[in-house]
């Protein structure tokens, strides 16, 4: 398929079985987003320490077992690693932090930064390393707005569902993209040139103190160089209004009037779809019991929301080496590709006879 994003690279960690882990990195800074701590045992270091923040989507062990892991990777890198989750998050961290021994503390480990996303507000506690991750109170602040964090060229949404326990959905946004309108750089009389690169590089710099930019226009007698002050406010002018791809993160939530508008409404426009897919149609009834969702429910939601793609993730265990029946029955409009994952990515449990160091020590009789 054509590639969607221009900076972010989403991965998917996980199989269709196995527990989920969706790394987003922002490739010009070498910098990720963590979505969802399942399994993370063979994910490599590498992958982990560039993670500015993780966004969790609830604290069923599936999504969140793995943060353990996680910390272990992460723990000796001086800086704040910050965490979104649902109402209760503070006390989850809290609570896994508590079952180990931090008397060893070092003043390079990492700060953890807690946010709890409410209706109305965020909660936010830090958990600092260097104290053997002593837990401050930072107090409430108002939440005016669907979108919870930035950094450079992403920015992350959430909002609240309903799994009997509040779960939150993501949505991830590519943005900083630079990008000039062509038509009024032709009315106004701009003239290509290497303005245009500088104007750039202040753009994803952040607008940095800089001398007024020397620009080129066509005048009555010719082309004339000119200074521009506000480089910033100038920019504003003859940009052009890009289309921001993005990608929407969906699990563990019922299929009830009341999710479903939030879903249609929060979802709306949304470029790749990731999307938790746990029982099969003739298995409907169970996935109501369960507030999950099967393909018979997809394959209506994808009608409606028509992503560029879809991928499919987590379906039951109980459906092992049957994925195949996962994909037959989803039936997207013909614009959605269904992207198809193998059933296990991470590695299978060793047995015994093949981690057999101390075998040969017993005597073995006949």
């Amino acid at each position: 398929m054509t590639r969607l994003f221009r900076f972010l690279e989403p991965t998917f960690f996980a199989g269709l079985i196995d527990d989920p882990c969706l790394v987003v990195r922002d490739r010009p800074i070498h910098k990720s987003i963590l979505l969802d701590c399942g399994a993370l045992h063979h994910v490599a270091k590498r992958e982990m320490k560039p993670v500015q923040a993780i966004f969790v989507s609830h604290a069923h062990m599936d999504h969140f077992m793995g943060f353990d892991t996680f910390l272990r990777q992460v723990i000796a890198n001086p800086r704040t690693v910050e965490l979104f989750g649902p109402p209760g998050m503070a006390e989850r961290v809290a609570g896994r932090l508590a079952g180990y021994d931090w008397n060893l503390a070092e003043p390079y480990w990492c700060t953890l930064l807690v946010h709890e996303v409410h209706p109305e507000q965020i909660l936010s506690v830090r958990f600092a390393g260097p104290e053997g991750f002593r837990r401050h109170e930072l107090g409430a602040a108002p939440r005016t707005e669907a979108v919870i964090y930035r950094h450079n060229h992403l920015e992350v949404a959430a909002e609240i569902l309903d799994h009997g326990i509040p779960v939150l959905a993501f949505r991830v946004w590519e943005r900083k993209i630079f990008a000039l309108d062509g038509a009024t750089l032709t009315a106004l009389g701009l003239l290509p040139g290497v303005w245009m690169e500088e104007l750039k590089r202040r753009f994803f710099e952040d607008w940095p103190e800089a001398p007024p930019l020397r620009i080129m226009r066509m005048g009555t007698e010719g082309p004339r160089e000119e200074t521009v002050a506000d480089a910033a406010a100038f920019y504003g002018q003859i940009r052009a209004v890009p289309q921001s791809p993005s990608l929407g993160y969906l699990t563990d939530w019922g299929w009830s009037p009341e999710n479903l508008e939030k879903v249609r409404r929060f979802m709306t426009g949304v470029d790749l779809l990731i999307g938790e897919c746990a029982f099969l149609r003739a298995e409907a009834s169970r996935a109501r019991t369960s507030r999950h969702l099967c393909t018979a429910d997809w394959n209506r939601l994808l009608a409606e929301l028509r992503p560029r793609a879809f991928l499919p993730m987590h379906l039951s265990k109980t459906y092992l080496r049957r994925s195949a029946e996962l994909y037959a029955e989803l039936a997207p409009p013909p614009e959605t590709e269904i992207l198809t994952l193998p059933e296990h990515l991470a590695p299978r449990p060793l047995h015994a006879q093949e981690a057999c160091v101390l075998r040969r020590l017993t005597r073995q009789t006949s």
